[in-house]
């Protein structure tokens, strides 16, 4: 994610999207509607009546029945293209796959050589691997979509002259929207109206700063200084306005930037791992299968035999149903998750979440109930004063943001009503300053209220008041103020601070040079109890091997406490003050000391992920605020809940329908079961395909004929691949779910090496077997060898899914059984059936069953003492 934000960074630098537009800003277009292309040009340089006009709608929006029109044109407000192919698409990507297409090429010069048993054989094989892998994987995605479309984000958009909510893709040009505090900037539009509207354009900009927008047209050229413009991408920070949507999916600023990222996409770990396995498959099936048709072609064997033998083998080595078992395996690892209360928006997110070794998450609805209780009102003295409840309540009131928790318990607390008092401007609560500000007015007096975190506040103050009475904020006074925080934060409540100041009558606005010289009046103490089942939560993550780490805006005393309570260690506690001072380099060297962070703000989270994943650790972050989304972006698997905030919602992979640990730990198991079952398949796949085509290939040089036929092989290789899609189905072991498991790519090698060899080793015994002590010609070795290869394959299954004694472990799904014994089956019928002559079988006497089903037996037990000894030597890795 970090790479990410660079990416995006460089984009806004060197494209043109922040560059003046020759193009005039009301262009027309070949949009059949008639409609304007506004999104390229300086549409901010046209009064908000003239957008209006060109755009048909009005201060009442448009139509249900002229948005729907219009969405049909423009299509859906997506910044990037669809993921999602059409079956054709699927089955195109699928054909051109080099493997595929070398089985496409060898079909076709079959049937023109008149050889049409193998090109019957080999387009079977082709279209049911095809079938069963489109159809299975089309079937996943449309779960997967259906499960997204669930946590979809909405806007309030206003049409037919009433606001509702819709989904942000159903918007279009020439829609109304609603904006509050903590809501994403859907499209690319203007501010029809603006109450304080503060909005964070630093994904577009780099500026950290929020940007004051307004209703006034302007005359800048560069988007970056349009004070009456939004973009797609952006979010609102502070105040409240409605904008004019303008633009919309890849035609926005940010849709440009969206696709130039879509398209280069950092892999995940998941997909990373499958590649490298993708190159060690492929450099060894090269490898084997030039080999092999070399020595065949030397030999003077008849070459389109030895063609087709070589395709074969390469076929043979490849595990073509891993992108499909993948699909499936992760899509049903999500259909279950959601069923635990967990949505997941990015399949390969799973496989990061079964990974995680480190959690952060904020206090406040994770750790504590979030139903946050005002339980006294202090002057600086720490006496009960109805004077600070009463202008606490006069804030909370008249700010026009989204109200925090702490604002709900105020105004529960019953204050003194506004009265005559009237609102007339007000500074929106930002993350930098982490202080809200009102002005207010009554007859001739104009008053401005500050509330926020203390030592925000009292940084700007220059006296106290108590009992009507002014001090001056002196040392003594300070440390006085000190030890009354500590007390109450040593007991786990939270203090809000509050200051005030007279301004000049009349006067109409409010800036942020204006909170300075304030005088301080007391505080709100607030209490925020750790939720009952928070430690049960925190010792059952812990015992999943997750290292839990809080991350908290709030006083090191009042997160230690809370810490302390669920169960967490909170003797090493870091503060935002102390991350200011440090480098990246110097905090990754510290972050595994620390227990707590405290006092931290947006881009400090950001950094303290960034700290953990350059310490090689997968680290998740569990945030649902504005200022969370920069550290749900750095994490390997961001997480939010439902009831987040639109700008957390989008950043995260996954979001959480319950803010509840036990939420997320059922997640974190169904993790580590779905990445169990794709390992599986890789493992029963890579070592069983290694261990077949290695004998072949050198069995074939001392052979006066082939091991198997071209058709046997591609038949061996189909009836195998089938009786495997079972596994995203199967059942796993506690201990598969019991600790983080990574992609590990010298294990997986280690494994297939030493299963591959055991397999090649019996299968040297049955060659010797076969033609020594039954004296056996090529179609009778060649029958012989075909059912002792693929009973020991399947059979094999039953082992290698799980680290137990067979008749230790969980019991198999009945799907996997039924298509394991079932492709056994089939396969037993062709090889012995009446259709064997047709694949070049013939039929096997009881001594030869009897002697090649010893043999199968002896495998697998020598295969059970080889898979512990594979998987004990990756344990101690």
């Amino acid at each position: 994610m970090g790479e990410s934000r660079l990416m995006l960074e460089r984009l806004s630098d060197r494209s043109r999207i922040f560059q003046p537009t020759t193009r005039s800003a009301c262009a027309e277009s070949d949009d059949p509607l008639g409609l304007p292309e506004l999104g390229s040009g300086n549409f901010w340089l046209m009064a908000g009546d003239a957008l209006l006009a060109k755009l048909a709608s009005s201060p009442n929006g448009l139509s249900q029945s002229e948005a729907a029109k219009r969405l049909s044109v423009v299509g859906p407000n997506r910044m990037e293209a669809s993921q999602t192919r059409s079956i054709l698409q699927k089955v195109a990507h699928r054909l051109v796959n080099p493997l595929v297409a070398i089985l496409l090429v060898a079909a076709a010069i079959s049937g023109a050589s008149g050889d049409l048993g193998s090109f019957v054989i080999i387009v079977t094989v082709i279209a049911l691997s095809l079938t069963l892998d489109v159809v299975q994987e089309h079937r996943a995605e449309l779960t997967a979509e259906a499960l997204r479309q669930s946590v979809a984000i909405e806007a309030d958009v206003v049409r037919d002259g009433s606001t509702s909510s819709v989904p942000v893709t159903a918007l279009v040009p020439g829609d109304v929207v609603k904006l509050r505090t903590g809501d994403l900037v859907p499209a690319d539009g203007i501010v029809l109206e603006a109450h304080e509207l503060h909005v964070n354009e630093a994904l577009m900009t780099g500026e950290p700063f929020p940007a004051i927008k307004t209703s006034t047209p302007c005359c800048a050229t560069s988007p970056a200084e349009a004070t009456n413009a939004l973009f797609a991408g952006t979010s609102a920070v502070g105040g409240s306005g409605t904008m004019l949507v303008v633009a919309t999916g890849r035609r926005t600023r940010f849709g440009a930037i969206a696709a130039a990222l879509a398209a280069n996409t950092p892999p995940t770990a998941l997909e990373q791992g499958v590649t490298r396995l993708g190159y060690l498959i492929l450099r060894l099936t090269l490898f084997l299968t030039l080999f092999v048709l070399a020595v065949q072609l030397a030999g003077h064997r008849p070459a389109m035999e030895s063609f087709l033998f070589a395709l074969a083998l390469a076929v043979g080595l490849t595990p073509e149903l891993l992108p499909m078992v993948m699909t499936v395996t992760l899509a049903r690892g999500a259909q279950r998750m959601a069923a635990r209360k967990v949505i997941v928006k990015r399949l390969s997110a799973i496989h990061d979440l079964g990974a995680m070794d480190t959690l952060c998450v904020d206090k406040t609805g994770t750790l504590t109930e979030a139903r946050i209780t005002l339980t006294d009102n202090v002057d600086c003295n720490g006496k009960r004063s109805a004077h600070v409840l009463n202008l606490a309540t006069l804030n909370s009131t008249f700010q026009t943001g989204v109200r925090s928790p702490l604002d709900d318990a105020i105004l529960a607390a019953g204050g003194e009503s506004a009265g005559q008092w009237r609102r007339v401007s007000e500074v929106p609560f930002d993350f930098e300053r982490r202080r809200l500000s009102v002005l207010i007015t009554r007859g001739g007096e104009c008053l401005m209220i500050t509330k926020g975190a203390p030592e925000s506040v009292i940084s700007r103050c220059v006296a106290t008041e108590v009992d009507g009475l002014g001090h001056p904020l002196d040392d003594g006074w300070r440390e006085r103020l000190a030890r009354l925080e500590d007390r109450y934060s040593q007991d786990g409540f939270r203090l809000l601070a509050l200051a005030t100041k007279s301004l000049p009558p009349g006067q109409d606005s409010v800036r942020v040079q204006d909170e300075a010289d304030l005088t301080l009046v007391g505080f709100c103490v607030f209490a925020d109890p750790p939720k009952q089942d928070a430690a049960a939560a925190v010792g059952e993550l812990t015992s999943l091997g997750i290292t839990v780490k809080v991350i908290s805006g709030d006083h090191a005393a009042v997160v230690s406490h809370v810490a302390g309570a669920v169960g967490l260690s909170s003797h090493r506690v870091m503060t935002g003050a102390e991350i200011a001072d440090l480098t990246d380099a110097a905090l990754a060297a510290r972050v595994d000391d620390v227990d707590l962070f405290a006092r931290i703000d947006p881009d400090q989270k950001r950094r303290i992920i960034a700290a953990f994943r350059r310490r090689k650790h997968v680290v998740g972050f569990l945030g649902d605020g504005v200022n969370d989304a920069p550290a749900i972006h750095a994490a390997h698997v961001g997480m939010s809940v439902t009831g987040a905030t639109e700008v957390a919602r989008a950043a995260a992979d996954i979001i959480l329908l319950a803010t509840d640990l036990s939420v997320l730990a059922a997640g974190v198991r169904e993790g580590r079961r779905t990445f169990a079952n794709i390992l599986k398949y890789v493992r029963m796949g890579t070592s069983s395909n290694f261990g077949n085509m290695l004998s072949m290939a050198l069995s074939s040089i001392v052979l006066p004929f082939l091991p198997l036929l071209p058709l046997q092989i591609l038949l061996n290789n189909l009836l195998y691949d089938l009786s495997e899609i079972g596994i995203p189905f199967d059942e796993v072991d506690d201990e598969d779910v019991a600790q983080p498991e990574v992609w590990d790519m010298r294990n997986i090698l280690r494994f297939t090496i030493i299963m591959g060899a055991v397999s090649s080793l019996f299968d040297a015994v049955t060659f010797t077997v076969l033609l020594k002590v039954l004296n056996a010609d090529a179609a009778l070795f060649q029958t012989g060898w075909f059912v002792e290869s693929i009973a020991t394959q399947i059979l094999v299954i039953f082992l290698i899914r799980s680290r137990r004694l067979p008749w230790r472990a969980n019991r198999p799904n009945a799907i996997l059984l039924v298509t394991s014994i079932g492709a056994l089956i089939g396969a037993i019928v062709v090889a012995l059936g009446p259709w064997g002559g047709l694949f070049g079988f013939t039929g096997l006497s009881i001594p030869v069953l009897t002697v090649l089903a010893a043999i199968t037996l002896a495998y697998l037990l020598a295969a059970e003492v080889a898979k512990r000894f594979a998987l004990q030597a990756q344990s101690a890795r």
